[in-house]
């Protein structure tokens, strides 16, 4: 069974680290990722004991290189999904900032998202 959507970006949000991920829905393994738990992206913040969204731009950024080094910025033509709304919901309010500086830096470093709408099962290339 092949699914629509089948790249998807996934966030994982805390107090003290950001972990960004683009998951195949086909497979069902993780294509790419990047987080602050990372001793190369860790060194060149200055996090302290929370992450900012400097820190979520940063993560975005080394996740796009990671995805252009595989070849799927463009998520093999059908872009990679994300539902900001959905994640802003499940990861609470105060955090849409660190979301959508992630969501951002993918978009600046060329690589291909379609934002989707829960609310009417929409999707919109970015």
């Amino acid at each position: 069974m092949t699914v629509l959507k089948r790249y998807v970006l996934r966030l994982f949000l805390s107090i003290k680290y950001i972990t960004a991920n683009v998951v195949d829905r086909n497979n069902g393994r993780i294509i790419a990722t990047a987080s602050t738990v990372e001793h190369s992206i860790k060194g060149s913040l200055e996090c302290g004991r929370s992450c900012n969204a400097k820190a979520a731009a940063v993560v975005g950024e080394v996740l796009a290189m990671r995805l252009k080094v595989e070849g799927l910025e463009q998520g093999q033509g059908r872009g990679i999904h994300v539902d900001v709304n959905k994640e802003v919901e499940k990861k609470g309010f105060k955090s849409r900032t660190k979301i959508w500086a992630i969501v951002n830096a993918l978009k600046n470093n060329g690589v291909k998202l379609i934002l989707d709408d829960n609310d009417d099962n929409t999707s919109q290339p970015c």
